[in-house]
């Protein structure tokens, strides 16, 4: 008697579950259309991350959607770069979710006159379509969604849309650290991987510049008084390229040179600007030791080298708070008929300051979508409802999980 009434009872907790996902899943389905000229309308505004009236114009519009729903919306004013945007509900107290989502691109001003918002079949186009005007979308409906289907998990929540984290987030780094700190999960709305997996793991990534100062000369009447800057940062960029180690998730990328100013003239400056990744935390001592050591050696006598830059985001581990948040999302997935993968990438993100400070945090719970950052970039446009529907679920769960 007892397992038949435990057995009744699961099954009723599952008729639930599945009556809330129908509902859900119905409204998100009336409202396809809807959801995908919204994200029109934030694709053809141009929002590089130096372009301060489009991310702002993005903003106001964001501001006025969200507090629709009775959600309180913080303007956090910038001089420089798009203004923050800090947003709860209302009714919220304490909440234990923190969900980012950056409103900027890495598209130019007039990007979008050239190559504006078009479907190709199952698939959106245009600058920032994936990365990530879909998921401000899919956060703005998952939400309206949830409050339209009965369910509060939406109070447990706070957002921030940040305006800077295609260049590493300068301004709004500090802001989503403060906020995270009491935070139990965070959830980054980077795209879904093209196949659909989360991200659990991603690189610590940094920029570094070597400059070099020669002496210069004529290269044809007195070279001897000559020292060559272009020499002796050939000489480091071949020491620092042998700093990678692919096998431990290290790489040092010499990305673009500079130096001298004639081809008779032995160049008295050259510089380099380099990319750094790291897979753990461990490797960062290590390998600015190795940069700083290779830049205080002279292979050419005469020359002076000077290091400068750092370490912008910390890698993003995937640690045990990080499993227990997935498998919440997992069964999230389940529920809804989505079978979850996730995997490791080397592209950072905002996810890198909420998991340094140990809270659960997961990645690419945005909508599908592949070739970001380029003239291909592209949204899977079924899954616009299917990872929204994905959001509100999991939202839900995790409100339940103080």
């Amino acid at each position: 008697m007892y397992i038949r009434k435990v057995c009744s009872k699961v099954e009723i907790i599952r008729a639930r579950k599945k009556k809330v996902v129908r509902a859900l899943k119905d409204l998100l389905d009336a409202k396809r259309r809807e959801m995908l000229h919204f994200v029109e309308q934030l694709v053809n505004i141009d929002s590089g991350s130096y372009t301060k009236q489009g991310i702002d114009k993005i903003g106001t519009i964001l501001k006025t959607k969200f507090e629709s729903l009775d959600f309180i919306v913080n303007i956090v004013e910038q001089k420089n770069y798009g203004n923050q945007l800090v947003i709860q509900h209302r009714d919220a107290l304490q909440p234990h979710i923190l969900v980012v989502a950056h409103m900027d691109t890495v598209f130019p001003e007039g990007t979008v006159q050239k190559r504006p918002f078009k479907v190709i079949g199952d698939r959106a186009y245009g600058p920032g379509v994936a990365d990530m005007k879909a998921s401000l979308v899919e956060l703005f409906y998952a939400i309206l969604c949830m409050k339209q289907a009965g369910k509060t998990g939406y109070k447990h929540i706070q957002i921030i849309l940040n305006s800077d984290e295609e260049i590493g987030s300068p301004s709004s780094a500090s802001l989503i650290s403060e906020n995270a700190a009491n935070k139990k999960f965070a959830l980054i709305l980077e795209p879904a991987r093209s196949d659909g997996s989360l991200v659990t793991a991603r690189r610590g990534c940094g920029q570094f510049k070597v400059d070099i100062v020669g002496v210069s000369a004529h290269s044809g009447i007195e070279p001897e008084k000559g020292r060559s800057a272009i020499e002796e940062l050939a000489h480091k960029i071949i020491a620092l390229h042998r700093l990678n180690d692919l096998k431990q998730g290290i790489s040092v990328n010499v990305g673009i040179i500079e130096g001298g100013s004639a081809v008779n003239t032995i160049a008295s400056h050259a510089a380099a600007f380099v990319d750094v990744r790291i897979s753990e935390k461990k490797q960062e001592v290590i390998i600015l030791k190795q940069m700083k050591k290779i830049c205080a050696h002279t292979y050419i006598a005469g020359t002076k080298t000077t290091l400068s830059g750092k370490m912008d985001r910390p890698p993003m581990e995937k640690n045990e708070q990080t499993t227990i948040l997935l498998e919440a999302i997992n069964q999230a997935g389940q529920e809804i008929g989505i079978n979850i993968t996730d995997t490791a990438t080397g592209g950072g993100s905002d996810a890198s300051f909420t998991s340094e400070l140990g809270i659960a945090t997961v990645d690419g719970l945005g909508p599908i979508g592949g070739n970001a950052h380029s003239e291909d970039e592209y949204l899977e446009i079924p899954s616009l409802t299917e990872r929204t529907l994905l959001l509100a679920t999991v939202l839900q769960k995790l409100s339940t999980m103080n």
